[in-house]
């Protein structure tokens, strides 16, 4: 150890580590030591080795704020052309979701502007929310596509997708979502366009790089269980991860489907049945809860939360920023919203945007603070975990760091973030 100079020593910290079964794994009068956009060394200041200041190239106090990883935002729609404030306003008028997207509405109309964008223009637009994202606290971030519907467009929401990554220092990790909704020009043509999708389009954007796992939205208004398993298939021939859109509006049994595949997360779940959430229990598939979109449609039936707890499956909580039905911007309001909505506690609701949102995303590496992994963290200006569920809005984060460095001090890597 006295061989080993550290990068930066972080000390007299509250640190929620999220690494044991105690309350939030907290550790009070801490001490972190980052080196090589690592976690170095982690633990009470009265167990530090002998002089510790010259063992780091920087010494911090941090008078007892709030450090926590690095928040993981596991389900986003960030990259799209345009906004839907207006179906906002019919919403509110008394139009349902399914009534706008038989309307023509809802994810077309995203699909119908984001085509229309250039890719310039939709790095510009998806610029500024993953900036608010990061200013809240958000290191890791998932990007699906879903809002293209044809090769081109969907491999330029992808192309912004990482290159959001490296020009905000931040990791990215990319999703599929080509069955997302039926594109106009196949409206009569569908098992063409689900043909397409597996066969073209997916194989095509996997051998560029651009995918690291793959979505649909399996509902009414989406795309059938069979055309999903179809999809999923494909995935499984490239060696692909996947994940699901499950059970939002009614029960597809969904989440049982992509149990069976052994799928990262299965999402929403507003209406999950007990044998869908068996089979997400035995295969270890995460519940990812979206609080905002349950706001914004005003929706009434909640996730099952007890029995998701029963059953031991890792829940996590998610923006699920997208145009149409949760354009939210903060993933600690996403947390408080779970709190209130869904009544998660708080403790429950923070692992969900971090240790269990890392695992929705298959990452190993992120997601508590523990000697090995990624120094991704926040220093808060709060002193005790709860108050970040507990604060509607405003901003609580002091420093964030990604890989050991301050965001603001990083330099654009030509390497995409998501791969590391």
């Amino acid at each position: 150890m006295s061989e080993t100079r550290w990068d930066r020593l972080l000390l007299n910290a509250t640190l929620a580590t999220f690494a044991v079964d105690a309350p939030y794994g907290l550790i009070e009068r801490g001490a972190i030591a980052l080196h090589h956009g690592r976690i170095a060394w982690i633990g009470r200041m009265e167990t530090l080795p002998d002089a510790p200041d010259m063992l780091a190239g920087a010494v911090e106090s941090l008078d007892g704020a709030l450090v926590t990883p690095g928040l993981i935002d596991c389900h986003t729609h960030l990259v799209f052309g345009g906004d839907r404030a207006h179906e906002f306003d019919l919403r509110l008028n008394g139009a349902s979701y399914e009534e706008i997207a038989r309307a023509g509405g809802g994810i077309v109309s995203s699909v119908n502007a984001t085509r229309a964008a250039s890719e310039e223009q939709l790095f510009a637009q998806s610029q500024q929310r993953a900036r608010a994202l990061l200013a809240d606290g958000v290191t890791t971030l998932e990007i699906k596509s879903g809002y293209g519907l044809d090769l081109e467009s969907e491999r330029r929401m992808l192309r912004v997708a990482r290159r959001l990554g490296r020009e905000l220092g931040i990791s990215v990790r990319t999703s599929f979502l080509g069955l997302h909704a039926l594109p106009p020009e196949y409206s009569d043509r569908r098992a063409d366009y689900v043909a397409l999708v597996c066969d073209d389009m997916l194989p095509a954007l996997a051998a560029e790089g651009l995918v690291d796992a793959v979505d649909a939205f399996c509902e009414g208004i989406g795309f059938t269980r069979e055309e999903t398993r179809r999809l999923f298939e494909r995935a499984r021939q490239l060696g692909l991860p996947v994940k699901l859109h499950a059970e939002q509006l009614s029960d597809l049994d969904g989440a049982a489907l992509v149990a069976e595949y052994g799928g990262l997360s299965a999402d929403h779940l507003e209406h999950l049945s007990e044998s869908g959430l068996r089979a997400m229990a035995g295969a270890g598939t995460v519940a990812v809860l979206l609080p905002g979109a349950f706001y914004a449609l005003r929706e009434t039936k909640l996730p099952p939360v007890a029995l998701l707890r029963e059953h031991h499956v890792p829940i996590a909580v998610a923006t699920d920023c997208n145009p149409g039905t949760s354009p939210l911007l903060s993933l600690r309001l996403a947390a408080g919203m779970a709190c209130t909505l869904f009544r998660l506690t708080p403790e429950e609701a923070l692992r969900g945007v971090t240790v269990n949102a890392a695992r929705a995303l298959g990452l190993g590496d992120r997601g508590t603070l523990t000697a090995g992994q990624r120094a991704d963290l926040v220093v808060w200006n709060a002193r005790r975990p709860a108050e970040l569920c507990y604060w509607i809005g405003g901003s609580l984060a002091r420093k964030v760091y990604v890989a050991g460095e301050l965001v603001s001090r990083r330099k654009p890597s030509r390497r995409s973030p998501s791969a590391s």
